[in-house]
Formats: structure tokens, C-alpha cells, sequence
């Protein structure tokens, strides 16, 4: 019999806590309940994070799982600007290639602020 979600979660659980949370021995471990999130149509954050901390990407998506339409594909390829192979693979680029610095900027005057200093003595 295998694993159910809530076994699999709570024994994630104990990895994330601590430095295991980095054992490379443990990526097996994170990388199928990350298979069993997408089957079962669930997310963790935590994990996913740990899995990514690992790997900085999930490679592969099992054929089983039907994440979208080819139509909805299609939008996101084109708005982000990933990109298919002759083999029906995707290659989703890092954010970090197209991530842009803003500078923000607040100008505040000091009579905006200075009945909230006044209060605040």
C-alpha cells in the first residue's frame, strides 16, 4: 500500500526542520512529494522551497499530469518567453535572466510627518 498525501506531508514536515532541511539525501524524498503535489492537485510551499534550495529548478514534470491546456501553454511561452525543443520539452528561463531593479523613490515633507513625531514623544 502506498504512501498517502498526509503520511507523505508530515514526514516532509520533520525533514524541513533543522539543517536536514539541506541534506542532499533528502531530495529524493522532497523531489516525489513534489510528483505527488501535482497529481493530487496540492501545494506546499515550504517543500517546494527546500526542493528548490536543492536543484534552483524542477526539471521534469511526470507525463501523467496534465498541468493545463496546449492553448494556455502557448500564452505563457509567448508572455515569458520560454521556449520548446524537437522533443516536446519545455525550457521555462529564471527569472533572474529578465528580473529588473526599480529604484523607489518617496519624497515626504516635513510637516506630512511631523504630527505623528509629535504624538509619538
Amino acid at each position: 500500500m502506498g504512501t498517502t498525501l498526509e503520511q507523505m506531508r508530515a514526514n516532509v514536515g520533520k525533514l524541513l526542520r533543522g539543517i536536514d532541511r539541506y541534506n542532499p539525501e533528502n531530495l529524493s524524498t522532497l523531489e516525489r512529494y513534489v510528483d505527488t503535489q501535482a497529481r493530487e492537485n496540492t501545494y506546499d510551499l515550504e517543500a517546494n522551497l527546500a526542493t528548490d534550495t536543492h536543484t534552483h529548478t524542477y526539471t521534469h514534470t511526470p507525463d501523467d499530469v496534465n498541468l493545463t491546456t496546449d492553448t494556455q501553454v502557448k500564452v505563457w511561452m509567448n508572455k515569458y518567453g520560454w521556449t520548446e525543443n524537437e522533443d516536446v520539452q519545455i525550457f521555462i528561463h529564471s527569472q533572474e535572466e529578465s528580473v529588473k531593479p526599480k529604484n523607489i523613490v518617496e519624497k515626504i515633507d516635513f510637516e506630512s510627518v511631523s504630527s505623528i513625531m509629535a504624538t509619538s514623544q
